[in-house]
């Protein structure tokens, strides 16, 4: 089987173009492809994990990774699936998250001379001359087919800011610098990116001609990939800080049946011929399956160390056996007490189990809330510190633990 039947099989390719070409390329070591990576935040999350991932593989065949961080781009902001203008950032503030980015790739992608290259398009976006852009690039865009790209489509209605419109233009300048500079052939996306990335190989093409050898795959990164990361609190982060191995380790274990398969196919470096003996599992062996799916996930993320502790707390909270000191545990400080005592909607806020005092009422209101294996049912119950002098474990809904100490 050669790499792209890999892919396909691997249920990775939505979308292409000049199929016979990309063929030849990756399966020959030959591509040098980049992936766009504007940073919104101070970590990667899960929605990033596909892409992170498909790198890794085309790296493992011979071809040229190139991480593209939107130093520049992220001072714009992409509308694509967005329904308001996303919040501006300040230049410090972007530079922050681009050092964080590099970090946590370097996890995934082995950066260095003839290997990966780390890239940010702030090097050459920031210092475009607006007048120099307009009659360079301009026209080779036509309004009319921007206006019907989906991704503006869906924001024409709210509101589409001159800023934004912009995006697609600096998005198709990023392929065709990559292509001056490092001969980057190939593009990859999600489903949402698909006419920024065609309107970079048309730009490459229409100033260089149509000899110039530059593509585009359209991945099934974001229809599938966002409905990844995100949970009642928050989104589910690569940066153990934010989101602990167990936690991590958890998220994956509570896939659903239907998804766990697909998620082990895409992401996981297992071989093919493995998984397909997991596709016949049922019932329990499901449970197997989703165990395995989060301990190489965990294990590439964090580690081999973390994965291993992280599935041995979670052996110890749901089969009743293992070791408790790898839980999830939240420490109160004296500023957490009022009058001497500690409400049950502070500690699962505290504990980041609800993201609000809100949501914490309605899961206690509802039942979700045990304390100890006590059912808590009166959102006004309170804690003093002597509670905390023994074991104090929390539980919100079947699956979030937390273990409570001073």
């Amino acid at each position: 089987m050669t790499l792209y039947e890999e892919l396909v099989a691997r249920g990775l390719i939505a979308q292409v173009t000049d199929e016979d070409e990309i063929k030849e390329l990756i399966n020959n070591g030959k591509a040098t492809f980049y992936i766009g990576f504007d940073p919104t935040a101070d970590s990667l999350h899960v929605g990033h994990f596909m892409a992170l991932c498909l790198m890794k593989r085309l790296q493992m065949a011979g071809n040229k990774p190139i991480a593209l961080i939107g130093g520049g781009t992220a001072m714009i902001g992409d509308p694509s699936g967005k329904t308001d203008m996303r919040k501006m950032m300040t230049k410090e503030t972007i530079q922050h998250n681009v050092e964080c980015f590099k970090k946590q790739m370097s996890r995934f992608i082995e950066f260095g001379e003839d290997k990966a290259m780390l890239v940010n398009n702030a090097d050459w976006i920031l210092d475009l001359n607006y007048m120099d852009l307009l009659r360079e690039v301009g026209p080779h865009f036509s309004v009319n087919r921007m206006l019907a790209a989906e991704c503006y489509k869906q924001r024409m209605e709210k509101g589409l800011t001159f800023l934004e419109f912009n995006y697609m233009i600096m998005q198709s300048f990023d392929f065709y610098t990559l292509f001056q500079k490092y001969g980057c052939n190939m593009q990859f996306g999600g489903d949402d990116q698909w006419s920024n990335m065609l309107g970079g190989t048309e730009l490459i093409r229409r100033k260089l001609g149509k000899d110039a050898y530059a593509m585009t795959i359209n991945l099934l990164l974001n229809s599938e990939g966002k409905k990844m990361g995100k949970t009642e609190s928050g989104a589910v982060w690569l940066d153990a800080e934010k989101t602990s191995p167990y936690e991590f380790f958890q998220y994956w274990r509570n896939v659903s049946d239907a998804d766990v398969i697909k998620c082990i196919k895409m992401l996981t470096f297992l071989s093919l011929e493995e998984i397909e003996k997991m596709e016949s599992w049922e019932g329990s062996e499901l449970n197997k399956a989703k165990e395995i799916l989060a301990f190489e996930l965990t294990k590439l993320v964090h580690g081999e160390e973390e994965a291993a502790k992280a599935q041995e707390a979670s052996k110890a909270l749901f089969a009743g056996g293992g070791n408790l000191e790898n839980m999830p545990a939240t420490q109160l400080t004296d500023e957490d007490f009022r009058d001497g005592s500690v409400d049950i909607l502070a500690i699962l806020v505290k504990a980041g189990m609800t993201a609000s005092r809100a949501e914490a009422r309605r899961a206690v209101e509802q039942g979700g809330v045990t304390v100890n294996g006590e059912k808590v049912t009166d959102a006004k119950t309170a804690y003093t510190k002597d509670a905390f002098a023994e074991e104090f474990i929390v539980k919100k809904g079947k699956k979030s633990f937390n273990k409570i100490t001073l």
